[in-house]
């Protein structure tokens, strides 16, 4: 890194350059930090890739101070994209009935990564500021998508999925479901014996960060062992937004 201080600027991808940019750092993050793989991931040219790539929107993050290199990305598939696909990316591993039973307007996210030097820092508060914008561009009421703790030993991830279950499942009506083959119970340790700080301290920031936004997550994990991941589903209800979590969702700032 230059030691220039990041100037950001969100944009969704435009060309073939851009996604190439945007799967070389999930490359980066999935593949080489958290050790996943699949059967579209090119290890030669160091991207990691999937089927649904063509049909996701891709958006970047740039560092202006470093000639624009592309250091957070989100993906983000609405229903016309899902159609074209045949499906959403999360329904091989969630039944999403609940969800496309709303008959509200959808937004599903995934592979949300920041470079490891721009952890911690305005990155993801940038990105957030850019999904804002396209939420409110597109009226998208529920977002959800699969989010990921790193490892699969459940027995090690026992308190903070169980805290997930017991403080912040979701409502019924929009409680989606780990597939039956691959369902994992969350309820592995029962409330009263929660400790709630450690727990929580163990939960991933961007999953912790959908929680102070009021989101919540759906019945059961996904052991994801290609990908080296445990996974919940979080959904999220824009109109349940305080007016203060409305503000560091979609508050200035962003490029």
């Amino acid at each position: 890194m230059t030691t220039d201080a990041p100037r950001f600027r969100t944009e969704l991808a435009r060309d073939a350059a851009d996604i190439e940019a945007a799967q070389r750092l999930r490359y980066e993050v999935f593949v080489e930090e958290l050790g996943g793989d699949g059967p579209l991931v090119d290890h030669a040219a160091r991207l990691e890739r999937d089927r649904f790539d063509p049909v996701f929107d891709h958006l970047i993050l740039r560092d202006l101070s470093r000639d624009g290199a592309v250091v957070g990305v989100y993906r983000l598939l609405r229903e016309e994209g899902a159609a074209r696909a045949g499906q959403f990316y999360s329904e091989d591993e969630y039944d999403l009935a609940p969800l496309r039973a709303s008959g509200r307007c959808l937004l599903e996210l995934g592979r949300s990564c920041v470079a490891r030097p721009y952890r911690g820092g305005e990155a993801l508060y940038h990105l957030w500021q850019g999904l804002a914008r396209y939420v409110e561009r597109h009226g998208i009421e529920v977002l959800f998508g699969v989010a990921s703790f790193h490892g699969t030993d459940v027995g090690a991830l026992a308190q903070p999925l169980s805290l997930l279950h017991h403080r912040h499942l979701a409502p019924p009506a929009l409680r989606v479901r780990a597939r039956p083959g691959h369902f994992q119970r969350m309820d592995l340790v029962p409330e009263a014996d929660l400790d709630r700080f450690a727990a929580m301290r163990a939960v991933p920031a961007l999953i912790k960060a959908y929680l102070r936004l009021g989101g919540c997550v759906g019945e059961g994990a996904y052991v994801d062992h290609a990908f080296n991941t445990t996974d919940v589903c979080l959904v999220m209800d824009t109109a349940l937004l305080s007016a203060r979590q409305r503000a560091l969702y979609a508050g200035g700032g962003g490029g």
